[in-house]
């Protein structure tokens, strides 16, 4: 298990969780599945998984809260797993801190295509190459206004003081900064971030700009209507 990317996949259907860990399985994926989101902790904090599915809809602790959960905990992706696209459960989830969502049913083509997006932003093991969107922003401290960047280490202050953001909220950040000023659409934000080679939900987009926002300062980031979104310079 230690040279294959571990996933921990909570779903409460029997027939859903045995057919998809096997399908994981045969695309190299070393898999914990659990059946309710109490377990479903307990198994994330006794294996430390490198990223985790979660079905919102699972007994004992729901998928939101056990997503929330474990971003108190640590900063592994979390991909979620909802019945119903047009849901308030994946608004819900990716305000929890997930990273992304996929909608049931899915296809294990799509979903494997997903997971590894996710794996090659994070540049977690197996297989995954290291992202390099920090070294195309450039080395250095980058400063706007009480907001200060460092490229080189990965980490971010507001006023002098240490802000913890998930390596998603990096990555958009980073992205940002490397054009201030500069609109960026939901499409080419979907594409730089999240590695989406197909449409996306700009949903995604937009509850990590809002999570970002209160991490950094609501007017830090400017919504352009239409358009898409800008980091003031």
């Amino acid at each position: 298990m230690a040279d294959q990317t571990h996933v921990l996949f909570v779903e409460d259907d029997d027939v859903i969780r045995e057919a998809t860990q096997l399908a994981l399985e045969r695309d190299g994926f070393a898999v914990t599945a659990m059946p309710d989101g109490l377990s479903g902790l307990d198994a994330f904090r006794a294996n430390r998984p490198d990223i985790a599915l979660l079905d919102v809809m699972v007994p004992g602790l729901d998928g939101v809260s056990l997503c929330r959960r474990i971003r108190d905990e640590s900063t592994v992706p979390v991909i979620m797993l909802s019945a119903r696209a047009d849901s308030i459960d994946v608004v819900l989830g990716l305000e929890a801190g997930a990273d992304d969502y996929v909608t049931k049913p899915f296809d294990g083509a799509v979903l494997v295509a997903r997971i590894r997006a996710v794996l090659r932003r994070f540049g977690h093991a197996g297989g995954v190459a290291q992202d390099e969107s920090a070294s195309e922003v450039g080395g250095g401290t980058l400063s706007f206004g009480e907001l200060e960047i460092d490229t080189d280490g990965m980490e971010v202050r507001r006023a002098g003081q240490p802000v913890a953001l998930t390596p998603t909220e990096m990555r958009l950040l980073l992205e940002f900064s490397s054009a201030p000023g500069t609109v960026l659409s939901r499409d080419k934000l979907l594409e730089r971030v999240w590695d989406y080679g197909w449409g996306g939900d700009t949903r995604v987009v937009d509850v990590h700009v809002q999570r970002l926002r209160q991490k950094i300062g609501q007017d830090r980031i400017e919504t352009v209507r239409g358009f898409g979104y800008k980091l003031k310079a």
